[in-house]
């Protein structure tokens, strides 16, 4: 069942564009149990460095996304977009029965681990593509 909402994911150019806005700005704090300082964690089939921001009180962090090139899908957004919304992440207690649900319910699943593209159910973690979930990249996470 999907629990919360895990992470809103978004791209940057920069690790200092997003911090000037998310830390110095908005004064929410890094989440240093989630992200390595200072190189981040490094999300190799999107060829991208993510950070996790804090958001209050709950559990809810903002994912920034740092994409390294300008040719993988991360890439290609940012240059075709610019900095924004990428995706929204769902804590899930059951990740393989929640992935299943929304397939069976018409939503077309994209698979990172296999290159990200069609419909391939696996083994990497669950995203849905925006033109099946209402315009949004969807992303289904294990509750932590």
């Amino acid at each position: 069942m999907i629990v919360r909402i895990d992470h809103i994911g978004i791209v940057s150019g920069s690790w200092e564009a997003a911090a000037g806005v998310l830390l110095r700005q908005m004064g929410l704090e890094l989440d240093l149990a989630r992200t390595p300082k200072p190189e981040g964690n490094y999300f190799a089939p999107e060829n991208t460095d993510i950070y996790f921001v804090k958001v209050g009180l709950g559990e809810t962090r903002i994912e920034v996304l740092l994409p390294r090139d300008d040719q993988s899908g991360i890439g290609r957004r940012l240059r075709k977009f610019g900095p924004g919304l990428h995706h929204i992440g769902y804590a899930s207690d059951d990740v393989g029965a929640d992935a299943a649900r929304f397939r069976g319910q018409g939503l077309r699943q994209i698979d990172l681990t296999s290159g990200g593209r069609g419909d391939l159910p696996g083994s990497g973690t669950p995203f849905f593509q925006p033109a099946s979930a209402g315009g949004i990249l969807w992303e289904i996470v294990a509750v932590r």
